[in-house]
C-alpha cells in the first residue's frame, strides 16, 4: 500500500461521510411530516417508544442524532424520563439499517442476477435519476427524493472506493498485527469506542469497519468486540449535549450510557465465556460486510431484550447518579438541540405559538374586562399576561429565525415563514390588552364614567372583538380554513362600528352628555379594539397563506372578497348581528 493508496482511502472516507450526511438530511426533510406523526407517539408505552426510536433513527440514520432529540425532548417537557428510555432503546436497533445499507457492497457472484444486486450496478442509475429530480424539476419533495439518490450513490461510491484502496493492507505484517492485537476483546472495546467516540457516529464507524473487512484480515473474534465498543462511544454525543440541561435530561443521557455499557458488559462476558469454553473456528475466520451486519444487529437486539425490561431499574440509577436539584429547575421551552431535526422543532414552534395565542387572547380579554370595573389586581395581571407574552414572542422570534436558517422542506420553510410574521400580530394584540388595562384605570383613578348609551355601544364592539379573536385565533390553532375566511368580513364590520361610535360619541359631547376628557379615552380604546381586529386579519390571513402555500404578503387574504363566495353574507350577517340601537 502506497501513499496514492492512502489518499484514494481518505478521499472514500470522507465521500463515505458525506454521502451519509446527505442521505439523511434529506431523509428527513422528505420525512417531515412522519417524523412529527412519530413525536405524537412519544407520549405512549415504553413499548411504542422503543418502535419510535427505532423508526425515526432509520430515518435519519443516526443513533446519535436521536439519541440528542431525546435530551432536547426531555429539557423541554416533551417526554418524562421513563418515556425516554424507551426511545433511546430503539435508536440502538434503528442505527443497524445503515450497515445492511452497507453490507449490499459485499454481494459477489457471477450471474446475472447477482451482478445487478451489487452497488457498482445500480448507484450509477440512482445517481442519473437523482441529479435529474435534483437539477431539472422544481418540486422541491421530488429535489429531497434526488438528494437522497444522490446521497445514497455518493455513500456507496465512498464505500467501494474505501474498500479498494484499503486491500493492498492485506499484505502488510503490521495491519495483520493490528487486528491480531484487538483479538484482546478488551482492546477491541477500547478502539471501536475511540474511533466511533471521535466521528460521533456508530454507523460510520461500523461502515469503516466493513470496509476495512475487504482486506480479509478481520476475524470474527475481532471485529465482535469492536462492535461492542462502538455502541460506547456513540453514548459520547448524547453526554456533551446534555451539558446545560435539567436534571431529567442529564438523567436520561445517563441511561443511554449506562444502557450502551451494561450492554457491551453483558455481550463482552458472553464472548469471552464462549470464547474460553468452546473457541468456536468461526471467530478465527474472516469477516466481511454481511457478518459485521450480522453481528451488529444480533449484538444491539440482545442488549435491547435484556435490558428493556429493565427501564425502571436504569430510571432508579439514573436518579442516584443524578440527584435532585436543590432549586426548582425550568424546562427548556425551545430547545436548541431540536434543531439538529427541523421538522420536530417546528412541531415544538406550534405548541409554543399556541400558548402565545392563548396568552395573548387573555390579555386582551382581562384588559376589557377593567373598563367595567378596574381593580389593582386585575391591572397586575393584565401586565403578568402582557410580559408572557413578550417572553414567548422573543424566544420564538430567535428561535424561528435559526431555523429558517436550516435546510429543511419548502413547506416547513413557508411555515416558519408565516410563524414569524403571525408571533408578532399576538404580541401586538397583548400591547393593545395592556392598554385598556391602562385605560381602564385612568378612568378609575380619575373617576371618569361613560354614559348609558356610550356603555352600552362599548359593549357591541367588544363583543364583536371577542369573536373576531375566537375565529382568528381558532384558525391559527386548528388550520380552519372557513373560520379564518369569516374573520375578513367581520373585520370590516368593526371597521364601521368604530367610525359610527367615534362619530356617535362626539354628537354626546356636544349634547354635554358626556365629557370631553372621557371623549380622549373613548378614542383611545376605539382605536385600541379596531387595531386588534387588523391584528387579527392578518393572523387569518397567514393561515390562508399557509394552507394555499401561498408565500406573498397576504395575498391571499387581500383577495378573499374574490375567493370566498359568502364574503357579502356573512358581511351582512355581522352587520345586522353588530348594529348598534
Amino acid at each position: 500500500m502506497d501513499i496514492f493508496d492512502v489518499l484514494t482511502m481518505i478521499g472514500g472516507l470522507c465521500l463515505f461521510l458525506f454521502g451519509m450526511n446527505v442521505m439523511g438530511e434529506s431523509l428527513e426533510r422528505a420525512a417531515g411530516n412522519s417524523l412529527r406523526t412519530l413525536l405524537g407517539k412519544l407520549t405512549g408505552s415504553r413499548i411504542a417508544g422503543f418502535l419510535t426510536g427505532l423508526a425515526v433513527t432509520a430515518v435519519i440514520q443516526s443513533s446519535s442524532a436521536t439519541t440528542v432529540m431525546v435530551v432536547g425532548f426531555v429539557n423541554s417537557g416533551l417526554l418524562t424520563l421513563s418515556q425516554a428510555i424507551g426511545v433511546i432503546m430503539g435508536a440502538n436497533v434503528g442505527t443497524t439499517v445503515t450497515a445492511w445499507i452497507l453490507s449490499l457492497g459485499g454481494i459477489s457472484g457471477e450471474s446475472l442476477f447477482m451482478q445487478l444486486l451489487k452497488p457498482s450496478s445500480f448507484t450509477p442509475v440512482l445517481a442519473l435519476i437523482g441529479i435529474i429530480y435534483y437539477m431539472f424539476i422544481k418540486d422541491s419533495k421530488k429535489k429531497d427524493i434526488g438528494m437522497i439518490l444522490l446521497g445514497f450513490a455518493v455513500l456507496m461510491f465512498g464505500m467501494d472506493t474505501m474498500s479498494g484502496a484499503v486491500k493492498g493492507l492485506r499484505d502488510e505484517p503490521w495491519f495483520t498485527n493490528l487486528f491480531l492485537l484487538f483479538k484482546n476483546p478488551i482492546l477491541g472495546v477500547i478502539a471501536g469506542a475511540a474511533l466511533t467516540g471521535i466521528i460521533q457516529s456508530s454507523s460510520a464507524s461500523v461502515g469503516i469497519l466493513q470496509a476495512l473487512s475487504a482486506t480479509g484480515a478481520i476475524s470474527f473474534g475481532a471485529s465482535i468486540p469492536i462492535i461492542m465498543g462502538q455502541n460506547i462511544g456513540t453514548t459520547v454525543t448524547a453526554l456533551l449535549s446534555s451539558v446545560g440541561t435539567n436534571k431529567n435530561a442529564r438523567r436520561a443521557a445517563v441511561v443511554h450510557m449506562m444502557f450502551n455499557v451494561i450492554g457491551t458488559l453483558i455481550g463482552l462476558a458472553i464472548f469471552m465465556l464462549v470464547d474460553a469454553i468452546f473457541s468456536p473456528a468461526i471467530l478465527n475466520q474472516p469477516t466481511d460486510y454481511l457478518g459485521i451486519s450480522i453481528c451488529h444487529t444480533a449484538f444491539n437486539i440482545l442488549c435491547t431484550s435484556v435490558l428493556l425490561p429493565s427501564g425502571a431499574l436504569l430510571e432508579k440509577i439514573a436518579c442516584k447518579i443524578v440527584p435532585d436539584a436543590k432549586v426548582v429547575e425550568e424546562m427548556a421551552e425551545l430547545d436548541e438541540r431540536l434543531l439538529a431535526t427541523p421538522s420536530i422543532a417546528l412541531e415544538r414552534c406550534r405548541e409554543v405559538a399556541g400558548k402565545l395565542a392563548a396568552a395573548s387572547a387573555q390579555t386582551l380579554r382581562e384588559g376589557v374586562g377593567t373598563l367595567t370595573g378596574y381593580t389593582p389586581e386585575q391591572g397586575e395581571k393584565v401586565q403578568e399576561l402582557e410580559n408572557l407574552t413578550d417572553h414567548y414572542e422573543g424566544i420564538l422570534g430567535d428561535y424561528l429565525v435559526k431555523l429558517s436558517a436550516l435546510r429543511s422542506s419548502e413547506a416547513d420553510s413557508n411555515e416558519v415563514t408565516i410563524l414569524l410574521k403571525a408571533i408578532n400580530d399576538f404580541e401586538r394584540i397583548a400591547d393593545h390588552g395592556q392598554n385598556l388595562m391602562e385605560a381602564g384605570q385612568e378612568m378609575y383613578e380619575k373617576k371618569l364614567e361613560f354614559s348609558k348609551a356610550a356603555r352600552e355601544e362599548l359593549a357591541v364592539l367588544t363583543t364583536a372583538v371577542d369573536e373576531v379573536i375566537d375565529l382568528a385565533f381558532g384558525a391559527f390553532l386548528h388550520r380552519d380554513l372557513d373560520a379564518a375566511y369569516r374573520v375578513e368580513p367581520l373585520e370590516e364590520v368593526i371597521d364601521s362600528l368604530k367610525e359610527q361610535m367615534r362619530t356617535r360619541h362626539i354628537l354626546r359631547m356636544q349634547q354635554g352628555m358626556c365629557s370631553i376628557e372621557a371623549g380622549f379615552v373613548w378614542s383611545d380604546l376605539l382605536t385600541s379594539l379596531e387595531r386588534v381586529s387588523d391584528h387579527c386579519s392578518n393572523i387569518a390571513g397567514a393561515v390562508i397563506d399557509l394552507i394555499s402555500q401561498d408565500r406573498a404578503n397576504f395575498e391571499a387574504l387581500r383577495s378573499a372578497k374574490i375567493d370566498y363566495s359568502h364574503f357579502g353574507e356573512l358581511f351582512t350577517e355581522y352587520t345586522d348581528k353588530y348594529s348598534l340601537s
